[in-house]
């Protein structure tokens, strides 16, 4: 059963914004999503792990490629190549890819709602934790020996926590979740929801993390997840100072031995 729950994030646009979530998702502070009982840290940790989710947790590649032969099949070539420049578009003005706003942009240029009911069906029930990397499960209990574990995505208010959520992340990470427009733009926020003497970002594009370190410096370790298109983009990549550490893989973040911190 799904009710309706009132959100409120920082950075997005609008706030108080109600979305269909499960019931047992709610929101405890002014810039996170979080589940169940969870509350956010007052007492500084010595380290606490901020991992993005797109090709970084989630082969989100794999879910563009699904859902454009979704559409392909649905609405033909032409929406479907219109779908994905309203895509960007949207991009531009929202600072995060909006998939559900794209398809009421396209229901205005005239597809049918019963095809547009077969893809907002196909994205809210799309399996999200068939999409999850190797040993990622693994990996986030491995990390969690030295310290708490956090989600730090961007996207938008409905569409990305339902992602989380269903492919079993949220519940991975305990509910510590922080979903913004510019997560690197919101670091104060991010540290006072969750205080440490230390951070590591672990993260599949190099613009976030060198955003990142050039605020924080010292005080963040960034970590480059080689998955996904962006960080396979060397020509891109080229225009950033490379990470701390940099794996191919997340699931080989199981051999990642923290540095001891006080």
């Amino acid at each position: 059963m799904l009710q309706l729950c009132r959100l409120n994030i920082v950075g997005m646009q609008h706030r108080n914004i109600v979305s269909i979530l499960p019931c047992r998702v709610r929101c405890l502070g002014p810039y996170s999503l979080l589940a169940g009982k969870v509350a956010l840290m007052t007492t500084p940790e010595s380290t606490v792990f901020l991992i993005d989710v797109d090709n970084t947790l989630l082969d989100n590649d794999h879910i563009q490629r699904d859902l454009r032969e979704q559409l392909l099949h649905t609405v033909g070539t032409a929406e479907c190549d219109r779908y994905w420049e309203i895509i960007e578009t949207l991009r531009e003005e929202l600072g995060y890819v909006d998939y559900l706003g794209s398809l009421q942009h396209l229901r205005k240029a005239g597809v049918n709602d019963l095809q547009l009911l077969q893809l907002s069906t196909f994205l809210i029930d799309y399996p999200f934790s068939q999409r999850v990397y190797d040993r990622v499960h693994e990996a986030l209990r491995h990390l969690r020996q030295w310290g708490p574990t956090v989600i730090l995505s961007d996207g938008d208010v409905v569409f990305q926590p339902r992602k989380i959520h269903h492919s079993g992340l949220w519940q991975a990470v305990e509910g510590r979740v922080l979903i913004y427009v510019h997560k690197e733009q919101m670091l104060e926020q991010v540290a006072q929801a969750y205080p440490a003497h230390h951070y590591v970002m672990i993260d599949d594009k190099l613009r976030i993390l060198a955003a990142m370190k050039q605020i924080w410096g010292d005080r963040l370790t960034t970590i480059f997840v080689r998955q996904g298109h962006y960080a396979l983009d060397d020509h891109a990549n080229a225009a950033y100072p490379a990470a701390d550490l940099s794996f191919d893989r997340i699931g080989q973040l199981i051999d990642y031995q923290p540095r001891p911190r006080t």
